[in-house]
């Protein structure tokens, strides 16, 4: 696998569980999140998204059309991020119970691109795996 490729899918899986814990920690603290915690999510969401947009098309170009599983994953990473700025976004709209299921919901639409940017990586790994020596 490229080196750019590999650090560009490493970097977004990272960011992307950065995002999560960020969203598990509050979450678990005493008293739940605030208003102010979920406007970090989304910021941190909107910002996670543009540093996962940008490292999608500096590898675009690496892997051509190598791997177009690998840029599925990756798009639907970013669709998962829009997701959870929008739902974090939305719920600092609301207050009580319907303000602590955004957050819950934002956790899991989080999860959800961690999982999708792990996908990114495997299918990358198995691309390379797969490709015949030369």
């Amino acid at each position: 696998m490229d080196t750019n490729v590999k650090d560009a899918l490493d970097k977004v899986r990272a960011s992307t569980q950065e995002l999560h814990k960020a969203i598990s920690d509050t979450v678990a603290k005493r008293g739940g999140a605030t208003k102010a915690d979920l406007q970090a999510f989304a910021q941190k969401a909107k910002a996670v998204t543009e540093s996962t947009k940008a490292s999608m098309e500096s590898a675009k170009a690496t892997l051509g059309a190598q791997n177009e599983i690998t840029k599925k994953h990756l798009a639907d990473a970013v669709a998962q991020l829009e997701v959870t700025q929008k739902n974090a976004a939305e719920g600092l709209k609301t207050s009580g119970q319907a303000f602590q299921n955004s957050v819950k919901q934002a956790l899991a639409d989080a999860r959800a691109s961690v999982q999708k940017a792990t996908e990114a990586v495997a299918a990358a790994r198995s691309a390379t795996s797969t490709k015949p020596s030369r």
